[in-house]
């Protein structure tokens, strides 16, 4: 992968975990606010399983970033764009859909069919 590539998938990263980070702002934000005051049960209970929803998303966001850093770490050592189980190349196509990706489509595959038979197990 040429530096050109490294620099805009590191820019694509990077500017991914900013979205994420002001978006979690904006809900710590809105929970020091306060507690929810809906007079209506109702109303109430519609509000509290939204935020519910809302602080499991900030949690699988949290999830992601460490995704996100492990990539930008990966492009600094220089590792970034292999898979780590082949050692094979990622495609482009593969990173730009998915540029927090550690292995080619055909070992991601392998990955999840092994991981569906031993559910089954």
């Amino acid at each position: 992968m040429s530096e050109k590539q490294l620099r805009y998938f590191e820019l694509q990263l990077l500017k991914w975990r900013k979205e994420i980070l002001d978006e979690s702002r904006g809900t710590l934000n809105q929970l020091q606010d306060g507690p929810i005051r809906e007079p209506d049960l109702n109303d109430r209970a519609s509000s509290e399983t939204d935020w519910g929803i809302e602080l499991r998303t900030r949690d699988r966001q949290r999830k992601l970033i460490a995704k996100i850093d492990a990539a930008l770490r990966r492009i600094k050592e220089g590792e970034y764009g292999y898979c780590q189980v082949t050692g094979e190349p990622i495609s482009l196509a593969r990173l730009r859909a998915r540029p927090i990706a550690t292995m080619t489509l055909e070992a991601q595959e392998r990955h999840e069919r092994q991981e569906r038979i031993s559910r089954d197990d």
